[in-house]
């Protein structure tokens, strides 16, 4: 029943949010992201816990004003992304005003296979969807599976929409699937800023220990692709902002695991610059770092095998960061 419901809710979204005028819909996003921060459920106060790490010395006032930010942030990519179908192509090209974007376009042009990593900031579907239509450029993308069934193909019926391929976060397959179109010189994109796959990487992020998937810099060194970290945000417009930043460079020197781990804490540092500057828009609503886990899982994490010694297909389940349950992070 209540799977049944969650799909309902979001079916309800899809068909009705979108057929909302643009202000009303907004609006509609910030009376609901109140509603839930005046509530102050788990969510709100585990992104506040995770904003004092951000914003340290905040104190209390502060780290409330900046969850509050957070919730409308965080509702306004819903609210966006259940009008995405709706919107034109005109509408796409001009609501997303990326930075720097020649890191992306001349490592297309040369032929090289392409990956963005982002953590859980702004609205990725809109920067995807700019991504298929500005540049006319199709990529890969993961999913997670989700429960039930119809709310998973609900969302890649909707990514697909957009233009994106997308693959469901299964065993090794997609991972293989990813560096074939990476060889072939196409575009992968991957949310990475949390994993809970126990075969993530441990990095240090805003002062404490915590795994981002190894998957990205594994698929840069298998295939030869670039990597490109990429921070997405709001300013006060309809237009979201975004920056892609410069490459990950593969070490010349070490092992697969010391390469892996190295390259995967030169994106953990540039997510936590581009977090640091627009906090609010950082929706992380769940236990991130590794001291915030039960004891039962921060041992498992302790006696799991060290980054790059877990075999490919192993490494796939790292490629995307899954989400806890479809209510509380998005898909």
């Amino acid at each position: 029943m209540k799977e049944r419901l969650t799909d309902g809710l979001y079916g309800l979204g899809w068909s009705a949010v979108k057929t909302l005028p643009e202000p009303a819909a907004r609006a509609l996003g910030r009376t609901v992201a109140d509603a839930a921060w005046r509530q102050r459920g788990k969510g709100v106060q585990r992104l506040e816990a995770n904003l004092a790490r951000v914003v340290p010395g905040a104190g209390p006032e502060r780290l409330r004003a900046l969850s509050r930010q957070g919730m409308r942030s965080y509702l306004r990519y819903w609210m966006e992304s259940f009008r995405l179908p709706a919107w034109s192509k005109d509408r796409i090209r001009t609501g997303f005003a990326p930075q720097d974007v020649h890191w992306l376009t001349d490592g297309l042009a040369a032929g090289r296979g392409v990956i963005l990593a982002l953590p859980h900031m702004g609205n990725y579907d809109l920067a995807g969807a700019w991504v298929t239509t500005k540049l006319e450029t199709p990529f890969t993308t993961v999913a997670e599976r989700l429960k039930p069934e119809t709310l998973y193909d609900r969302f890649v019926a909707y990514r697909e929409g957009l233009g994106m391929e997308v693959l469901p976060h299964t065993g090794g397959a997609a991972f293989g699937t990813l560096a074939r179109r990476l060889r072939a010189g196409g575009l992968v994109c991957l949310v990475a800023d949390r994993d809970l796959s126990k075969s993530g990487v441990e990095v240090d992020f805003f002062g404490e220990k915590t795994r981002m998937p190894a998957g990205p810099a594994m698929l840069a060194q298998q295939t030869g692709a670039l990597l490109l970290p990429v921070t997405l945000w709001y300013d006060q417009s309809p237009v979201m902002q975004g920056k892609v930043h410069p490459p990950v460079e593969v070490p010349a020197d070490g092992d697969r695991a010391s390469r892996t781990a190295v390259m995967t804490q030169v994106l953990a540092n540039t997510y936590e610059s581009g977090i640091a500057e627009h906090p609010q828009d950082w929706h992380m609503l769940q236990r991130l770092w590794l001291s915030d886990l039960p004891q039962r899982a921060a041992v498992e994490s302790a006696a799991e095998p060290a980054a790059g010694t877990v075999t490919a297909a192993e490494t796939a389940t790292a490629v995307a960061a899954p989400d806890e349950s479809p209510g509380t992070e998005r898909p």
